[in-house]
């Protein structure tokens, strides 16, 4: 489903993307560039999940677990010795990735709900963890750092000066989160295009039939968890990073649920589904929290602003489920697609 675009969409992509990612920052305010920022983080772990329930077939609510790893692996590599930010962010990946490998295995035997309710048991232990490993995690009161360490040679993100001109925190790392999410999108694409990525949805589709083909399964339910982690415990460290903060009460169920929801949004099994289901559950929240007391329902329903926002969350995942569960991606493809096939407009000759 994750088609390719056509040619004139590729040319248009390629000189609007580079456009919007050098000026946004310098066009809007820090508020919409914070919820940007988040907006990206979640789209990184997205794409992650994504390649492991859309493309793999297996459902985990443990995602929140493995971000929560990569929020600790910076305070501990960035906010606490104040390495560079290749040196925690790679140490992210590789811990993320590990502990995906060590914990695979239970794939390999389970599948659907018993899968999903084994993974949901690593979110508890995970904050059991970070409450009580205080010289490492702060405890149950967090972790804030010495430095949001996300230097990169001369540039320094966490206080970024080009030309004598500062830019907000908001601004810099706008730029670093989105290089990383292009970075990430580039190697899921390349994943799923490959041979790996079409054995992934062979196992996803009829694992048995894929065997009997010659690929498997144990071995790419293997390497969907690892990729997926490793791209989770990177966003989870990004994010430790730009709030230069990390709370063991942040990688809780029901970021887990939002991670779900943001695949289920998007579209499963495709990454472009994926940036677009991390920006809408990511930023629509976040949006309503702020600017929640001029929308009139609110009012008109008695309820709170985050009542709103959980009620609001559940209708989406229903009706996605229900009346589209091609997510965004897949009404974005079929619009695509009829406009393609409208018939060119006349011209008269002369």
């Amino acid at each position: 489903m994750d088609a390719l675009p056509d040619a004139p969409g590729k040319r248009a992509l390629a000189v609007l993307a580079p456009l919007v990612f050098a000026l946004a920052p310098l066009q809007l305010g820090d508020f919409p560039l914070s919820v940007l920022n988040v907006a990206g983080i979640f789209v990184l772990g997205t794409i992650g999940l994504n390649l492991l329930t859309g493309y793999t077939g297996q459902i985990s609510l443990g995602h929140a677990f493995f971000m929560g790893l990569g929020a600790y692996v910076w305070a501990h590599f960035g906010g606490h010795l104040g390495l560079p930010l290749p040196v925690w962010l790679l140490a992210a990946a590789v811990a993320g990735g590990l502990l995906g490998g060590i914990i695979s295995p239970f794939a390999l035997r389970l599948r659907g709900n018993y899968l999903a309710i084994v993974s949901l048991g690593l979110v508890f232990i995970g904050i059991h963890i970070w409450k009580n490993f205080e010289s490492i995690t702060g405890g149950a009161t967090g972790f804030t750092g010495d430095t949001r360490a996300a230097s990169v040679g001369i540039v320094d993100f966490g206080d970024l000066e080009v030309a004598g001109r500062a830019y907000t925190v908001d601004q810099s790392f706008f730029w670093l989160i989105w290089a990383v999410v292009a970075l990430g999108v580039l190697v899921a694409r390349n994943i799923v295009r490959s041979r790996p990525g079409r054995a992934m949805q062979a196992v996803r589709d009829h694992d048995i039939a894929a065997a009997v083909i010659g690929v498997e399964p144990a071995r790419y339910k293997v390497g969907a968890f690892v990729v997926s982690s490793a791209y989770a415990a990177v966003a989870g460290a990004l994010y430790g990073s730009y709030f230069n903060f990390v709370n063991p009460d942040h990688w809780n169920l029901f970021l887990s649920i939002q991670f779900i929801a943001m695949v289920i949004v998007g579209g499963v099994g495709t990454i472009f589904g994926s940036v677009l289901g991390g920006l809408f559950v990511g930023s629509v929240p976040r949006v309503i929290e702020t600017y929640g007391g001029r929308i009139p329902l609110i009012e008109s329903l008695g309820v709170t602003i985050p009542e709103f926002n959980a009620i609001l969350f559940g209708v989406v995942i229903i009706g996605f489920l229900v009346f589209e569960p091609d997510g965004l991606a897949g009404i974005w493809f079929r619009l695509k697609a009829r406009l393609r096939s409208m018939p060119a407009p006349l011209t008269k000759e002369i």
